[in-house]
Parts: structure tokens; sequence; C-alpha cells
């Protein structure tokens, strides 16, 4: 015989059955059963705590996502995004991680977005693979200013108008040098109505893309030929292990107020963490130093990295803590 407890538990199996099987929504369930939209949501909620409906997810990157998770929670940012490369070649890391980096602009950014955008071959490459979808009034606008005479195809400048033309947007230029010989240089281009503007914009970015540049001869900042050999040894000396836009980082992901800084035309992390949803693309040993720093300092919301690099970054903070 019966009981209003068997009777209860059938109702919940029919209920999920044309939730999860027959694909009907909350509302036409409540429409067909003849009760109220929110019983059928506590009716789905008591299946699954009773465990007449169970989830199972086969999930194919458990070992990325158990690595995005242990970084997202050891530095307090927003999320992690960790591809697992079985080939240790760069060219096939920087092409993965910029599709991965496109793929997480279609879900991020919004009508009317100002997307503030760096220098360097991660933005460079995450340009060319991003694809079209509409969004009205974006405007891509870059952090810096020029990386030197050579290479313009990972410039600041570049990196803007190729993602403008691929969006169908307004994208900005900023005319003028990222380093220059002088603070009196520096001082007097700021004044330029035009580099004003540009900057302005810039500092109202709502969207920033970054790479993460170490101090070594292969950062940008030195291939560049803005810093010579004497002057990397003498920001290093000072403790700086990143740079990124126009900010040098210490080990601890603190800001250092260095010689070089007061020649750089470009917005400073701080400006752009005032509104800014920061995303930072980087990967290899030679930047896991400067990648802890940069998380260590909360100086981006969203990292996307490949499987050793995210390794080392938690060993490299195991073995090297900063003091207290």
């Amino acid at each position: 015989m019966g009981n209003l407890v068997e009777e209860r538990k059938r109702l919940l199996v029919k209920v999920s059955k044309l939730y999860y099987v027959d694909g009907l929504n909350q509302q036409e369930i409540a429409e067909r059963l003849r009760i109220s939209r929110p019983n059928v949501s506590r009716m789905l909620s008591e299946a699954r705590s009773e465990g007449i409906v169970t989830i199972t997810i086969k999930n194919p990157y458990e070992e990325e996502q158990q690595l995005e998770r242990a970084i997202a929670e050891t530095f307090g940012i927003h999320d992690v995004i960790v591809h697992n490369i079985s080939d240790n070649d760069p060219k096939l890391i920087e092409r993965q991680l910029a599709l991965a980096g496109a793929a997480l602009l279609e879900t991020t950014l919004k009508d009317r977005d100002i997307v503030g955008v760096m220098a360097g071959r991660a933005t460079a490459s995450l340009g060319r693979e991003a694809e079209y979808f509409p969004r009205k009034g974006l405007q891509f606008v870059p952090l810096v200013g020029g990386w030197g005479i050579e290479r313009a195809d990972w410039h600041a400048n570049t990196n803007a108008r190729v993602l403008g033309e691929t969006f169908k947007s307004k994208y900005w230029q900023l005319n003028a040098p990222a380093v220059v010989s002088s603070k009196e240089t520096r001082d007097a281009l700021l004044n330029e109505p035009e580099i004003q503007e540009v900057l302005g914009l810039a500092r109202q970015s709502t969207v920033a893309l970054l790479g993460i540049g170490q101090l070594s001869e292969q950062a940008t900042i030195v291939k560049s030929g803005y810093l010579k050999a004497e002057e990397l040894r003498s920001i290093e000396e000072s403790g700086a292990v990143a740079n990124l836009c126009a900010s040098f980082l210490n080990d601890r992901g603190e800001i250092l107020e260095l010689p070089v800084s007061a020649r750089m035309i470009g917005v400073t992390l701080p400006e752009l963490r005032r509104q800014a949803q920061v995303i930072g693309i980087a990967s290899g040993e030679d930047k896991v130093a400067a990648i802890t720093a940069t998380l260590r300092g909360k100086w981006i919301d969203v990292l996307v990295t490949d499987y050793r690099t995210a390794k080392a970054i938690l060993e490299w903070n195991r073995t090297h803590p900063v003091e207290s």
C-alpha cells in the first residue's frame, strides 16, 4: 500500500524527468502540472538533495581546473584559465593561450566597453586569433606608447588597431614612444592635447589586455632597445622583477618608483585598476617570478597561462615567500 511519502517522491521524479529528460523549462512544467513556478524550483532542489537526481559531469580538464582553483585561492584573484599543452613548443603555447583569451573576450566584453591594449607578443597573438562577434560602441585604446622602431607588429598601437578592425569598432593611436630620453621630454609630450586625449581614454578602460613582462634580455622592453644592459642591471638591483604597462613591480607585487618610470609614457597599474577588469596572458619559465609578483599584488583579475607555468607559479610562491 502506498503512502504520502511515496506519492511525494513520485511527483518529484515526474518533475525531474520533465525538466532534465524532456527539456521543459520550469514555467512550462508549472503550467502542465498546474502548480506554481516557485514550487517547481523547490521540487527540483529537493530531488537533488534526496538523490533522485544526480548530476555527473565528464570533465576532461580536471587537472587544469585543480590548478586554476589553487592559483585563484592562493592569490585571491577572480579567475584563472590553464591549458595543458602536451607539446612544449612556445609558438604552439602562445597560439593556444591566444585562442583562450579570444574566447574569454566573448564572455567578457559588453556594449560600449573601452578596451585598454598593451604591447607584446601575447596580446598581438590574441588579436590575430580573435573573431568578430557583435558588440555596440566598443573602443580599443593603447595603454603605452611605441616600443622602439622595430617589430611594430606587436606595438600597443598595432594591437589596438588589429582588434578594432576585427570587431569593426573605433580604435585609437598613441603617437608617442613608450620611453623617452628625459623626464622633461616626457612632460612636454604629455602636454600635447592628442596624447592627453588618448591617455585620458586609456585610464577609463573597463577591460584591459596585458602581457606580463619579465626583466631579462629577452623582455620586450629590452629587445625594443629602450633599456640598455646597464640600465637593466640597475633596475634588477632595485628589486624589480616585472614590468606591466608603465609600472615596475618587486617580488611582493609592490610598485617601485625608478628613474626610468619618469621617462615612460603610458598608463600606470594603479590608474588602470580603478575600474578595469584586467586580463593577463603569460607563460614560460622565465616569466614565473614576474607572474607571481603580479598575482601577489592583485594587479590582474584573470590569468591565462599553460599547465607547466601554472605549476611553477605555485612552486615559486611556496619556495620564495615574501617577508611579512
